[in-house]
This record gives C-alpha cells, structure tokens and sequence, in this order.
C-alpha cells in the first residue's frame, strides 16, 4: 500500500484488490476498473463504490496483451497511451484519489500483470 508521490491529501492511499477478495473498511472506496463484471460476484457481495469500466483497457488491447508477461511493458505503454485519450474518465478517477483512499478491483487472476497494477502506476504518476 503505497501512498500517492506528490499527493495534495497526505491520506491518499492507492490499493490494489481482487473482486473475490473479501471487502474491508480499509479499502476507502472501491472501485472495479475492469470492463467485464467478475464472474460468479454479484453486486451486492462486490461492494462496489463506482464501476469505471470506460478506464478498462479497450477489448482489442486486451486480448491483445491475454495476461502474458513477456507483452507487459508494451501492453502498459499501449494501455498508458490509451489513457491520455480520455482526460474526462481518468480525472473522475483521479479526484476520487484525491479525496483519500482508493482500492483498484479487478478480477483477473494473475495479481502482477493486469490493468489494475498499469492503472495504479499511471494514477500514481498524476498525483
């Protein structure tokens, strides 16, 4: 759990969870980034604050990248670059970031190689 660098809210905390990962209090507010729902989760279990599925990777980087680690550094260039596209959907993110904790959900299931873990890092960059 990383504090953001350069974060105006010295309380700005930026997690990372999977959906079948139990919700805690500690999670601040929960929010799913990636563009399909989670199998076998429903709403109510998942606890989720916000669904920001337009931030997801676009359905053809996605299964471009089909979570293989020797494609992560270009899926992350490629997905970073898809970001600076949507000024509007990531500053929603960003003012969330900045009022305090956020916990990124995501559903894959390698926890080192997916949109979420891009994502942090992006969002940590704009802090």
């Amino acid at each position: 759990m990383q504090r953001g660098i350069n974060s105006k809210n010295p309380d700005t905390k930026i997690q990372l969870k999977r959906a079948y990962q139990p919700p805690a209090e500690a999670d601040g507010r929960r929010i799913l980034v990636d563009r399909l729902w989670p199998r076998g989760i429903s709403k109510q279990e998942a606890h989720i604050d916000f669904w920001m599925k337009s931030l997801a990777p676009s359905d053809e980087l996605r299964q471009w990248f089909g979570h293989r680690p020797e494609k992560w550094r270009e899926f992350k260039q490629r997905y970073f670059d898809e970001l600076d596209r949507m000024p509007a959907e990531f500053g929603e993110l960003l003012n969330e970031a900045r009022r305090g904790t956020v916990t990124l959900i995501f559903a894959a299931r390698d926890e080192t190689h997916n949109n979420a873990v891009a994502l942090k890092e992006y969002l940590e960059r704009h802090l």
